[in-house]
């Protein structure tokens, strides 16, 4: 496994690669390497070639008095982990490298990237959408693979890749998942172990929504209500916002008629934690 620190080596060796006829995979990753990761990365294997995943903190998602300078730094454990799960190249760019001074280039998706996380979370998606397209420049992929656990984000890839008309596929993955539900996240392990027990409620609470969907119940409003009501009940959760959402475009449903996503976000003490489910076919 190499492991490329320099994005103008990246580039060298992704022109090399495509150039010999090798098809490449893609999985962006911010490191903290858990099974959620793992799950992407097995899945993108098989598709290609060469399988490459990055590793790379931005700092361009993050908002004012988040968790950045936190956030876990695990680069020797990643490396064993991508190591076992069969990449064939980890890109762990310096932010000087991918930003350097001068840097003033962004880019904004603008309807999907609204409401949701985004409404509460601004400059995230900007700063998602401006890192991936420049990873997909260095790393020139043929396919890159990224979870439904943030499904904002899925959806904000496409759209740009769409937009932009990059030649690249995107796949999303199914979200991985602890033994009780828990969607795997970097934010659990600021869990206390009481926090963690409530957090599985959220993915609970998430299913009792879609079996009621699938009885019958196609009001959005009455399905958000019961979620709502639930968390009440549990004062050791603070609801950020549950919504439900066409699973193409993002935009609101008043009847799930069609495709749909119920997204929501917690925060459960300190840490956010976000979850979704698929409703209708």
């Amino acid at each position: 496994m190499q492991v490329i620190k320099s994005v103008h080596a990246m580039a060298e060796e992704t022109a090399r690669l495509r150039q010999a006829g090798k098809r490449i995979a893609f999985v962006p990753t911010m490191g903290n390497l858990h099974e959620g990761h793992l799950a992407l990365m097995r899945a993108a294997k098989p598709q290609a070639d060469i399988l490459v995943i990055s590793i790379f903190v931005n700092p361009m998602q993050f908002g004012p008095g988040s968790d950045f300078d936190a956030y876990p730094r695990t680069f020797r454990e990643d490396l064993k982990k991508s190591e076992a799960a069969g990449v064939d190249i980890v890109f762990a760019p310096a932010e000087s490298d991918l930003y350097p001074e001068g840097f003033q280039t962004t880019v904004t998706v603008l309807e999907v990237s609204k409401g949701l996380c985004g409404a509460f979370r601004p400059g995230h998606f900007k700063g998602v959408a401006t890192i991936v397209l420049k990873l997909f420049n260095i790393v020139k992929p043929h396919v890159a693979v990224f979870g439904e656990k943030d499904f904002q984000q899925l959806i904000v890839i496409r759209q740009m890749v769409k937009d932009l008309n990059l030649d690249v596929a995107i796949q999303g993955h199914a979200t991985v998942r602890e033994a009780d539900g828990l969607a795997m996240s970097s934010r659990n392990q600021y869990l206390s172990p009481s926090e963690r027990q409530r957090a599985a409620l959220l993915y609970k609470y998430l299913q009792q929504a879609k079996e009621r969907f699938e009885k019958g119940e196609h009001r959005a409003q009455a399905l958000i209500a019961r979620i709502q009501s639930e968390l009440s009940r549990n004062p050791g959760i603070a609801l950020q916002y549950v919504s439900i959402r066409d699973r193409d475009t993002l935009k609101p449903l008043d009847t799930v008629d069609r495709p749909a996503v119920m997204a929501l976000a917690v925060h459960i003490g300190t840490t956010r934690l976000i979850d979704n489910i698929f409703l209708g076919d």
